[in-house]
């Protein structure tokens, strides 16, 4: 029996096809990838070349900014007030740094870092990276600087590098008036998002001009272009863009009378200001006790923060624009323009028996003066004239004139804060307590007392104004140009003027002030104001240093043709006459005669045991060793 042979399955012609299919999808894929490959290559060669050329780029390069230099700050004349010197500085480089531990020994020894510094410096280089420094100490000596220099090649990442800090000349002096520079916060940087501000060395306006002005005295910083490798080794420099300081600015301050006047207060806690009659720019605004501008821009302690803050003379509070106070008798001038302006002859006479008696109430004054007219009353300070007519005009009037002789004003000036007081009126009174206003408010602000309070600006200028009959207003930068003339008459202006010359150089209550300066006399009006209520026989002229009464003093140069202005309040002076105007009368002195100004300075400060640095400096020195023993004592120490 024949079988029959079946056919192969796989023949030589289907494996040849199959094989030749399999190639042809396996080719097509390799094709394809080859294609996507292919133009994701051009696209990334082409389309995409500037970016990944950027990239790159900053792989191999990093900028480093430059801080720029500030602004200097300087006085009508150009002298200096806020320079900038040399700053040595050391830093640590993260990435360039080896053997932590033994470097930060060595730094320790070599700038004698205390505990918490070399605390804060291990916690920087923990959180640091790349290239961006960590400062390690700032404002160094030279011999310190050196001593790290010459190490340098020992101490692998550690970077000396000299630049500028802020330093203010006159110290104290200028401590209010310019406040000071420190390293940005947070809540700074996360306002301005502007890398400039963490780098390290730079530090922006803190407190007064320097704040105020920052935008001005800032500058533009400049950059480095540096080659490092992927680690962030520095390879070498390649480019430099230099920095733009900050502009100049320039005050109406005079920086030598500024720094005589902060000297002059001494040991008193208080404000000198002198304004240009003309111009209204401001060429004192001294305030005292103040603090060292140059402590707080390196950087102050606790201790010392403490101490400044607990110090009952306020020496972190500008008494030239915050302070408060009530004006007493320095007021009496306004008063005395507004009862011209209600039509009160300047001959009338009001009799003066030791008070004015209103109902069944006896309002003081300090002496039985007799028979008043207004020129007499301004010289002797009679309360009981002032009393009467006050009451006669009543107090819209009086309110109307302070307003127009600068008292509730808020002055346009570049500053942080600014207190304006308070001049009373019906309307007032209303809005604040919801009372009317009485017949013994109107007494008590007639003589500068009650609700009315004013800060020492504002009394210089009450003064500036009387004396020039124009309204001139405050200015501490720019040109000043001759103010308008007030809408009063001249011989209004010049019946207050003849009284304010018989307070110093007549029978008045500042004679012993009187100037000694051949041909130049001042006019002036002294004030006694009271802190606390005061009953009986009892007067705010002894017991506790903060309960007595201020002494205030106005006063203006030279009375035939009036130039300067002036006021002076000394916080719990006990008297006008007592403690400010002999203060005024050497301020004055200073501008029309300055050796002769010096030569007393030197007379009292050898009487005070040194120099304001000097002294100062034993206050803080004195302060902080009796912190310290406190501490140690209550076991602090240990």
């Amino acid at each position: 029996m024949n079988r029959r042979r079946s056919a192969p399955l796989v023949t030589e012609s289907s494996q040849a096809y199959t094989f030749t299919r399999r190639a042809m999808v396996l080719g097509a894929a390799q094709g394809g990838l080859a294609l996507l490959l292919g133009g994701r290559m051009a696209w990334l060669s082409i389309a995409e070349n500037e970016r990944y050329n950027l990239l790159s780029e900053s792989n191999r390069v990093q900028m480093q900014l430059m801080p720029p230099r500030r602004g200097w700050i300087v006085d009508r004349n150009g002298q200096p007030i806020a320079i900038n010197r040399s700053d040595f500085r050391v830093d640590i480089i993260p990435d360039l740094l080896k053997d932590e531990d033994r470097v930060i020994a060595e730094l320790t020894r070599l700038l004698d870092l205390p505990p918490d510094e070399i605390e804060r410096v291990r916690e920087a280089l923990g959180k640091a990276a790349g290239y961006q420094p960590v400062p390690v100490a700032e404002n160094l000596p030279f011999e310190k600087y050196a001593a790290v220099t010459v190490r340098q090649p020992e101490l692998p990442g550690v970077a000396p590098q000299r630049g500028f800090s802020r330093f203010y000349p006159a110290g104290a002096a200028v401590g209010h008036l310019v406040g000071y520079v420190g390293t940005a916060n947070k809540e700074e940087y996360e306002a301005e998002k502007n890398p400039l501000l963490i780098t390290p060395g730079f530090k922006i306006g803190k407190e007064g001009l320097e704040k105020t002005m920052e935008p001005r005295l800032r500058g533009k910083p400049g950059a480095i272009r540096l080659e490092v490798t992927a680690g962030g080794r520095l390879i070498r420099e390649l480019e430099k863009q230099p920095d733009v300081s900050g502009r100049t600015l320039q005050l109406t301050i005079d920086a030598g009378l500024q720094e005589y006047a902060a000297r002059r207060l001494g040991e008193e806690s208080g404000s000198v200001v002198v304004l240009d009659c003309l111009t209204g720019d401001i060429l004192c605004m001294a305030s005292m006790p103040a603090y060292d501008p140059n402590n707080f821009s390196d950087g102050i302690s606790r201790n010392e923060w403490k101490m400044l803050s607990q110090d009952e003379r306020r020496p972190l509070n500008n008494k030239t624009l915050n302070g408060l106070y009530p004006p007493g008798s320095t007021f009496k001038p306004m008063v005395a323009m507004a009862l011209l302006s209600a039509g009160v002859e300047p001959g009338e006479i009001v009799g003066c028996g030791g008070g004015y008696r209103l109902g069944n109430r006896t309002f003081r004054c300090l002496g039985r003066h007799g028979p008043m007219n207004m020129h007499r009353a301004i010289a002797k300070s009679c309360n009981t004239y002032f009393y009467a007519m006050g009451r006669r005009v009543g107090i819209d009037v009086i309110s109307h004139m302070g307003e127009s002789l600068g008292f509730g004003q808020k002055f346009d000036l570049p500053v942080v804060s600014q207190s304006y007081g308070t001049m009373p009126s019906d309307d007032w009174k209303q809005r604040k307590y919801k009372q009317s206003w009485t017949q013994s408010d109107t007494l008590n602000t007639s003589i500068g007392q009650g609700y009315v309070i004013v800060n020492p600006l504002q009394l210089a200028v009450m003064s500036a104004r009387i004396a020039s009959g124009r309204a001139v207003h405050p200015r501490l930068i720019g040109k000043g140009k001759i103010a308008r003339a007030l809408p009063f008459p001249a011989e209004h202006f010049d019946t207050v003027r003849k009284g304010m010359w018989e307070v110093v150089n007549g029978a008045g209550t500042a004679g012993r002030s009187r100037l000694e300066l051949p041909g130049i006399e001042m006019g002036g009006k002294t004030g006694t104001a009271q802190v606390r209520r005061i009953t009986g026989s009892q007067r705010g002229q002894s017991g506790a240093w903060k309960y007595r009464d201020h002494g205030l003093f106005v006063c203006f140069a030279p009375t035939a043709n009036p130039r300067y202005a002036c006021s002076v309040v000394i916080e719990h002076g006990m008297g006008g006459s007592r403690a400010a105007a002999p203060v005024a009368k050497d301020v004055l002195t200073y501008l029309f005669d300055k050796p002769k100004a010096m030569e007393a300075l030197a007379g009292f400060e050898q009487s005070w045991g040194g120099t304001l640095a000097e002294r100062m400096e034993r206050r803080t020195n004195a302060w902080l060793a009796a912190a310290a023993a406190e501490k140690a004592a209550s076991g602090g120490g240990r």
